[in-house]
């Protein structure tokens, strides 16, 4: 679990996070949305230690990131695993070169080992096919699928995701969301997804966070989503054709 309290960020006069408390429990998917300018991606790169927070407490397990000396931070960001938006694959690595990687930066695993563990994360994940292809080579939802094996191959225990659906067409994106919310229960991992595809809020979203200007402004589940009356929440959900869609089928009664 990470618990977040009363988490301030400032660049200058600019005041990006303001007081957000809350917490992101294990085996759960958590989503954070919110507008262009809510503090999503500044939460989330405080969340990975990439920025310090100006004030509050930022809790990995009960241990606070600000108690940490330089050897633990390092140990913890390297329980961590990033999913990032453009997947940021090594374009000339293979599909084995580039989920191996980690394990050959982080472990003392043996060359056996490493190459056990990888061709069992690939299968997990419908890519035992493509060890030897490169990235130009795969589809974007092969790509994205290669990235989260690369993210979780180390066994993390808090997993990042920025944007997971970023350029994937609709059908691609259920895959991803519902693999990512399988492998974070398989694996008893802490899930974090920045995210403003109103398809995953509806498919994975087991908690949601809406930012607002830096504020917490809610939080609740995919089924709470529907029957708030929170203006702000409901302002930026309607932006979606399809969720407008689905929610005049609810008052229907369908």
């Amino acid at each position: 679990m990470i618990e977040v309290t009363d988490i301030r960020k400032s660049f200058g006069d600019n005041h990006v996070l303001n007081g957000i408390s809350t917490n992101f429990e294990k085996s759960k998917t958590n989503l954070i949305i919110g507008t262009s300018g809510s503090g999503k991606t500044v939460f989330l790169k405080c969340l990975l230690g990439l920025f310090d927070v100006d004030k509050g407490v930022i809790s990995y397990d009960g241990k606070a990131y600000g108690d940490l000396d330089i050897s633990q931070k390092r140990d913890l960001r390297m329980q961590m695993g990033m999913v990032f938006q453009g997947s940021a694959l090594f374009d000339s690595m293979t599909v084995k070169e580039n989920v191996m990687f980690p394990l050959e930066m982080f472990t003392k695993q043996s060359k056996s080992e490493m190459e056990d563990r990888v061709a069992k994360i690939l299968k997990r994940v419908n890519l035992d096919q493509a060890h030897h292809k490169l990235p130009s080579e795969i589809s974007g939802g092969m790509q994205k699928r290669v990235a989260i094996a690369r993210a979780v191959v180390t066994r993390p225990k808090y997993l990042f995701c920025d944007e997971p659906n970023s350029g994937l067409d609709p059908k691609t994106s259920i895959v991803i969301d519902n693999l990512i919310q399988e492998l974070t229960k398989e694996y008893d991992i802490t899930t974090i997804i920045n995210t403003h595809d109103m398809n995953s809020v509806m498919e994975i979203g087991e908690k949601i966070i809406f930012l607002k200007n830096g504020y917490l402004e809610w939080q609740g589940d995919k089924s709470q989503v529907f029957k708030t009356d929170n203006k702000a929440v409901t302002d930026f959900i309607y932006s979606s054709n399809l969720f407008r869609k689905v929610r005049e089928a609810q008052n229907r009664g369908f």
